[in-house]
């Protein structure tokens, strides 16, 4: 505008300088004037001359030279929309309901093959939207496919009143006046651009295809699985399971190179990766059917790196992919890039490993860590159960066997942990100070402070968050599989997602970690209740080492009796949990879902736990989920027995836990709203085969 505006006023100039130069003159005659007369009357005559000269230039040129600009304006006017008619760019003008007010011949060609739908712009392109062309007010991009080729769309906005300046130019005064007057407003227009990027996102892709994968394989059992063959056929068996690795990339033209009896490194392109996530790591299953007597079949673990800056990037993303996979159990694949991480299998439970020399090894190193410091902070998950407690409370027998001060962080003392936390008092000989809130724990960091993690590895789900992020020294003990959101900054970490329970875990440390630890009875029951609740009286996930660890506590003086009236349960939770089994929704005849009430129950999320267990002894029923509301958030309770996997069931709605009890937390949503999600993630894991 300012540039039109600019041009105008020099044309205006130009065409009145005759007459400036005429006033110019006049004024030089009547200073000769003043000179010399004779001289001023002989110029008289001429500057007289040249005013009617000049006079008749600016009124019949005038008239000329803007019927010429006219004519060149019409002229320019007609090459560009010549030009723009044959741009090889197809061009479309259209209003902000997408109608074609006018194009190009490359677009009309694309409008021929449209076929029909060619009405407005949004019926050629599903691409582009009502809310899009509407909303913009800058230049917007867009990518779309017609037909077989991809486009870039360009929208560009081109308001009316840009055009009204040039309109009047190339019309008459009195049209002109009259478009002035309208008296409604012309909506804007908006001009479509569109590049053809095909050849360019082909290139692209041969790009990210050659693109290399690194790729770790490990053996998950394969000690146990040679143990359990004769020793004449073990070579035969490794044999054939090699056999079918090589084979399983070799289909796929990547290399794989053996680099320990049980891991194997292997390289392919990206190509191949939508192929794997198609067939789903069809190696998993595969080498689990080779079989020449072994009585245990053998599991693999495999971890992918890719999308990285460099080689050596991808090898780092595979190598936490495979610590990925073991840590949530084994018998899966992760694959991890850049921007996000993936899980495929994980469907068998993991076999427990009969030896303790990892217990060992990480006893030692947890005694060697909490000697070098001089206070220990202990926390479990946000409203912790009698697991989270009876762990936390053997971390704190540990440190004094030690010598070392510790506290215990909790917040909220739920209904499940109350009759254990009640027996830790000074009257008992336990300091005031044992347990801490959050708030109190965070004012006593130092930097000679350990803080030890039990029964969670989810930073956002401890019972301080702030305590990771300030304490330097972190140690996590956990027996749930891991999610992507784990505590990367721990210095120690064991996590066994094969154990029963954290007390489990804490039970067999405490076997190691120092000679003569005596454990008093108040302690050893609440670890021993610990186990019985995460295994539900011995009937879920108990293997030789979770009665190994209960026998230990026993010893210790654990006693049975004082554990079980401990957990008695109120009448009005006995009659929720039996309304709550009473009710439940049998969901495509093998899930059973109901929901706990929370009227009158000081922690409704325990009595949903119960009375999943409970819908799980109903036949036919593969998995159990209670939902219950509590401080407006809809906790899930998710249980099964060995043909779901929960846990991958719970993550998708951003719980976990383990493959046979996971739960999950689901914020700002309704009951119904949270049972349709939940319906829904159960379908699409059918769909895809993870049910058996």
């Amino acid at each position: 505008m300012r540039s039109r505006k600019t041009i105008t006023g020099q044309l205006r100039l130009y065409m009145q300088w005759p007459v400036l130069l005429a006033a110019l003159v006049i004024v030089m005659n009547v200073v000769v004037g003043f000179v010399d007369m004779g001289a001023a009357l002989a110029m008289c005559g001429f500057t007289i001359v040249y005013v009617i000269v000049s006079a008749l230039l600016f009124v019949f040129s005038r008239r000329r030279l803007i019927q010429g600009m006219v004519e060149f304006s019409a002229d320019y006017a007609w090459i560009q929309k010549r030009l723009l008619s044959d741009l090889d760019v197809p061009y479309v003008v259209t209003d902000q309901s997408g109608r074609f007010l006018w194009m190009n011949e490359m677009f009309t060609g694309m409008m021929k093959e449209a076929r029909g739908k060619s009405g407005s712009l949004m019926a050629m392109f599903p691409e582009v939207t009502k809310e899009i062309l509407q909303g913009a007010e800058e230049k917007t991009s867009l990518h779309i496919t017609f037909g077989d080729r991809n486009y870039r769309m360009d929208l560009k906005p081109v308001p009316m009143e840009d055009l009204e300046p040039e309109a009047a130019a190339g019309t008459s005064g009195a049209q002109a006046g009259t478009a002035a007057a309208a008296p409604y407003e012309t909506p804007d227009l908006i001009a479509v651009y569109l590049f053809e990027e095909t050849e360019l996102l082909r290139c692209r892709k041969e790009i990210t295809d050659q693109k290399m994968v690194a790729g770790l394989i490990y053996l998950d059992n394969y000690d146990e699985a040679l143990e359990s063959v004769e020793e004449v056929r073990r070579s035969l068996l490794m044999a054939l399971i090699e056999r079918r690795i090589n084979k399983y990339i070799a289909t796929m033209n990547g290399v794989v190179k053996k680099m320990e009896k049980d891991k194997f490194f292997f390289v392919i392109k990206q190509q191949y990766v939508a192929e794997l996530r198609e067939q789903r790591f069809s190696i998993l299953e595969e080498v689990k059917s080779v079989n020449i007597g072994n009585e245990m079949a053998v599991t693999l673990s495999i971890g992918l790196g890719m999308d990285g800056d460099s080689y050596g990037q991808n090898y780092e993303f595979a190598r936490m992919a495979i610590d990925m996979a073991l840590g949530r159990g084994g018998d899966q694949a992760v694959i991890k890039s850049a921007a996000e991480i993936e899980y495929f299998g994980g469907k068998s439970q993991q076999q427990e490993k009969t030896t303790r020399v990892k217990a060992r090894v990480k006893a030692h190193a947890l005694r060697e860590l909490i000697s070098t410091k001089e206070k220990l902070l202990i926390m479990g998950h946000r409203l912790g159960d009698i697991d989270s407690f009876g762990a936390a409370v053997g971390i704190f027998r540990i440190a004094s066997a030690l010598d070392r001060k510790a506290h215990i962080v909790i917040n909220d003392i739920t209904s499940s942990v109350r009759p254990m936390y009640e027996r830790f008092t000074p009257a008992a000989g336990y300091p005031e100070d044992m347990f801490l809130k959050g708030s109190e724990a965070l004012e006593m960091v130092d930097a000679n402070t350990l803080l030890v993690v039990v029964d969670v590895n989810r930073p956002s789900i401890t019972e301080e968050p702030g305590l990771l992020k300030k304490v330097r020294t972190i140690v996590v003990l956990d027996h749930h599989r891991q999610s992507s959101e784990i505590i990367d900054n721990a210095v120690l970490s064991y996590v066994e997602p094969y154990a029963s329970s954290a007390c489990e875990m804490v039970a067999e440390v405490l076997q190691y970690i120092a000679d003569g630890i005596k454990i008093r009875p108040q302690e050893a029951d609440a670890m021993y209740a610990g186990i019985v609740i995460d295994t539900n009286y011995f009937n879920n996930q108990t293997g030789v080492r979770t009665l190994e660890a209960a026998a230990y506590l026993r010893r210790c003086g654990a006693d049975v009796t004082r554990v079980r009236k401990a957990f008695r349960e109120e009448m009005v939770n006995y009659q929720a949990r039996v309304r709550a089994v009473g009710s439940a929704e049998v969901f495509e005849d093998a899930f059973a879902i109901s929901e706990c009430s929370s009227e009158g129950i000081e922690n409704p999320t325990i009595v949903a736990a119960q009375a999943a267990n409970d819908l799980l002894g109903i036949k036919g029923i593969k998995a159990s989920i209670v939902l219950s509301e509590y401080n407006g958030i809809i906790f899930l309770s998710a249980r099964s027995m060995d043909e779901v996997n929960v846990q991958v069931m719970m993550e998708k709605l951003g719980g976990g836990g383990h493959r046979s009890i996971a739960g999950a937390q689901l914020r700002d949503t309704t009951m119904e709203e949270a049972k349709e999600r939940l319906k829904a993630v159960i379908r699409e894991m059918i769909e895809a085969g993870d049910v058996k």
